[in-house]
């Protein structure tokens, strides 16, 4: 991502691309939700008028106008006719969107939207785990006994437990069948899972905690209990968080 400059006039600067991209309008779009998410541009402030962002960018006024209207669809403005396009509140930004989640979490320094992620995530997954410990078939059980044995191995090897880590939530969700909820915990993931401050810690000792929670959750699954594979599934997303937090404060997560 282009690193945020600002000349020391005040007035618009250009963003710090190495080489002239080949989608134009992708990424003047990707720069400005930075420097929107950054707050180099405030709420309630106006957006830099399309004459300064075309001479910024060295762009055309149809490459400007295509980024703009990308923002407006994100939530980051609101484009008037004869006023102008202001920027708006955060509140009112879709964080489901790639750029915007993801600018938000490189902004993200008291781990305010990682705390958010993690609480969303906890609630759908542990309302699709009640959902498959009454619907997944033996095939699907089979897979999470073996995904989980499979990891108890891992544990020295941690690249390759958490891609089994991430396998073995996909199943899950898979098996309640409910597609929205799973595309919403995979966009989410999709953001957060290069993210230093989400992985957090790593070593083999919290490997080997992190699938003591994901035994307790096949077991419930096996057991065909659906409101201990929530709870099993709620307090695994929460203790694996509270650890890679690192101890940096866990209020946000008591919800």
């Amino acid at each position: 991502m282009a690193a945020l400059r600002q000349s020391g006039t005040g007035d618009l600067a250009p963003p710090a691309w190495a080489s002239r991209p080949t989608n134009l309008a992708k990424a003047v779009t990707a720069e400005l939700v930075q420097r929107i998410v950054h707050r180099q541009y405030a709420p309630g402030s106006a957006l830099p008028p399309e004459p300064a962002l075309c001479q910024a960018f060295s762009v055309s006024r149809t490459v400007v106008r295509e980024a703009v209207k990308s923002l407006q669809e994100k939530g980051l403005v609101q484009i008037r006719q004869g006023t102008g396009t202001t920027v708006l509140p955060s509140a009112s930004w879709n964080m489901l969107d790639e750029l915007v989640l993801g600018a938000s979490i490189d902004e993200d320094e008291d781990l305010t939207v990682l705390d958010d992620l993690v609480v969303t995530r906890r609630l759908l997954e542990s309302d699709m785990a009640n959902v498959a410990a009454r619907v997944a078939d033996q095939e699907v059980l089979d897979r999470l006994c073996e995904l989980v044995d499979q990891m108890d191995r891992l544990v020295d090897d941690t690249a390759s437990y958490h891609e089994h880590d991430r396998e073995f939530h996909d199943t899950v969700m898979r098996a309640s069948g409910n597609r929205i909820a799973r595309a919403v915990v995979r966009s989410l993931q999709s953001q957060a899972v290069n993210t230093a401050r989400y992985v957090g810690r790593t070593e083999r000792t919290l490997c080997v905690a992190s699938n003591r929670g994901h035994r307790r959750v096949y077991e419930r699954l096996a057991a065909r209990d659906p409101d201990g594979a929530a709870e099993a599934m709620f307090t695994h997303i929460t203790e694996a968080w509270i650890v890679r937090r690192s101890g940096r404060g866990t209020d946000r997560l008591a919800r």
